[in-house]
């Protein structure tokens, strides 16, 4: 157990850390805080603490930056309070009461919810319980060669997959083919879509290649009608925090996000009851290392039901998103029970 003058000092790196996203010096220190030492004694402080393991030091900067271990320390007993602003809740409260008029829309608004207010990744897992329907089919440019296709529907559920674009195809081919199988599939349920609908996109398409990259992903999104749903949101935020500004680092995670069973076997591993937070290091996917994961578990009636949780850097505003998914986790059952299951 480290004094209390080192859990001070400790603390309020990170507080300063999690605002400024800068390293934080023993000069800023004691401007920005009364801690009641000199910014020499603050020095040897806080290299006390990276000697513990607490903190790490940035070569490029005079600074210090909170280590996994630090900031475990933290969120375990250091976290000042923050709860969810009644402009919060309110904004909340008013979107489930306007906007969900089905049971799918819930947890797709759940995420929305999460990532708008949080500014990172939200992720809810939630029970499959209707059969949702095609929206849309979109395609992202990834390379030369590859494409991005998401497929969207009704329930707000988001299928990703990076297909292969047929030799001599270009992307414009493909946007062509997302509007054939727009116009054909709209309305449809994923169950629903037979053969007469595929035949009727081959046709149109009339062109065997690109008709059987079209059938591939439609069958990854008949594939993944299973009794789990993952609905995630906020992508564009984690993009924006400054740890990403690294195409690469930010690659990886995106990519990580297309993998469905992986994320639904990271929340399933922490389904239990309460919060639990997993920082950093603590994090078994290497993709991960440099990031957080906020879960909590909601019930109805004493059912388990699914998890909703906030995956960011570890730079993250721990006690506004731990604030936040309890409160969401305490009202979600309350918005469920509306509807007939």
């Amino acid at each position: 157990m480290i004094d209390e003058r080192k859990q001070r000092i400790l603390q309020a790196i990170i507080d300063d850390y999690i605002s400024s996203a800068e390293p934080v010096g023993s000069r800023t220190l004691a401007r920005k805080h009364d801690l009641g030492v000199s910014p020499a004694t603050i020095r040897n402080e806080m290299a006390d603490l990276e000697m513990l393991g607490y903190l790490e030091h940035i070569h490029t900067s005079s600074g210090r930056i909170p280590s996994s271990k630090g900031y475990r320390f933290y969120v375990d007993g250091l976290i000042p309070p923050k709860p969810v602003s009644d402009e919060e809740k309110a904004l909340i409260d008013r979107w489930y009461k306007a906007r969900v008029k089905r049971i799918d829309e819930v947890f797709r608004e759940t995420a929305r919810l999460i990532s708008q207010v949080t500014k990172n990744v939200s992720m809810v897992l939630a029970p499959q319980i209707s059969s949702a329907a095609f929206r849309c089919l979109q395609f992202l440019p990834l390379d030369d060669h590859r494409a991005i296709a998401v497929i969207m529907t009704d329930a707000g559920f988001v299928e990703n997959k990076i297909v292969e674009m047929p030799s001599g195809a270009e992307f414009e081919d493909f946007q062509r083919m997302a509007g054939v199988i727009n116009r054909c599939l709209a309305g449809r349920t994923l169950r629903s879509i037979e053969g007469p609908a595929m035949k009727q996109i081959r046709d149109e398409i009339q062109d065997e290649s690109l008709y059987e990259s079209a059938l591939e992903v439609i069958q990854r999104a008949l594939d993944s009608e299973k009794k789990e749903r993952l609905y995630l949101g906020g992508a564009t935020h984690m993009m924006e925090q400054p740890e990403f500004h690294d195409v690469d680092r930010i690659k990886d995670i995106l990519l990580m996000l297309e993998e469905e069973e992986l994320i639904k076997d990271i929340l399933h591993a922490h389904m239990g009851d309460g919060l639990e937070v997993t920082i950093g290091q603590e994090n078994e996917n290497s993709r991960i290392k440099d990031c957080s994961i906020i879960t909590a578990t909601y019930h109805l009636d004493g059912e388990l039901l699914g998890t909703i949780a906030v995956l960011g850097p570890t730079r993250m505003e721990y006690g506004k998103a731990m604030s936040l998914l309890e409160y969401m986790n305490t009202n979600l059952a309350n918005v469920i029970r509306r509807f007939h299951w």
